[in-house]
């Protein structure tokens, strides 16, 4: 039996996904296939998750927001919003294009990827969102419920999984999890040893 379980689910499609615009913290809605794919990831989360007690956390923008109202509905629960599961921000790149920020943006250099704003102005670092993800899983983590569901952003699950396995942060520059709009990571503590495990990276099974 799991000691801890917990669902991380990354936003279903939004409007700066069909407009190929760069999102970040530019806060925009989701699409009418995303309202449908959230009502499905509502359904599984529910068929998975039963009766048993579960809190809710959510980025607290819009298109994160609106992908958990269909699970608090299901499962009869709050929201809890919080606005450290941003997705990374991507300073003045944020509403432009993706080719804008792509003409523009630079590598990290290998002796401190940590700290490189890609060139981009008022750019988060890496350090700077891995810390407030870490956070924010110290948050969550701290709370009583053994489920838990996490929504948000297309980078956070990389930084989630890195804080539930224990990786330094400091280690933390290479590491990337892809993962698809609307998909859903599962990681289990187990009860005995207290090993955490990544039950399954990204799962988009639910949305077929």
């Amino acid at each position: 039996m799991p000691a801890k379980t917990l669902f991380v689910v990354t936003h279903t499609e939004a409007v700066h996904h069909v407009e190929h615009l760069v999102g970040g913290w530019y806060d925009t809605v989701l699409t009418e296939a995303g309202r449908c794919a959230a009502k499905k990831i509502a359904a599984h989360l529910k068929a998975q998750i039963g009766d048993r007690d579960v809190e809710l956390y959510s980025s607290d923008l819009l298109r994160a927001s609106q992908t958990a109202e269909p699970t608090a509905h299901a499962l009869g629960v709050k929201i809890a919003l919080m606005p450290d599961l941003r997705e990374m921000h991507y300073g003045v790149a944020e509403g432009r294009p993706q080719e804008w920020l792509r003409a523009r943006q630079t590598p990290p250099p290998d002796d401190n990827r940590l700290d490189h704003r890609g060139n981009i102005e008022k750019a988060e670092t890496r350090r700077e969102f891995a810390t407030r993800i870490y956070r924010a899983m110290d948050a969550i983590m701290a709370q009583p419920s053994a489920v838990k569901i996490v929504i948000t952003h297309g980078f956070v699950p990389t930084f989630i999984v890195a804080a539930w396995v224990g990786m330094p942060l400091e280690s933390t520059g290479y590491i990337d999890l892809r993962v698809s709009p609307g998909s859903i990571t599962h990681l289990s503590e187990d009860e005995f040893w207290r090993s955490r495990t990544v039950v399954a990276l990204g799962s988009t099974g639910h949305l077929e």
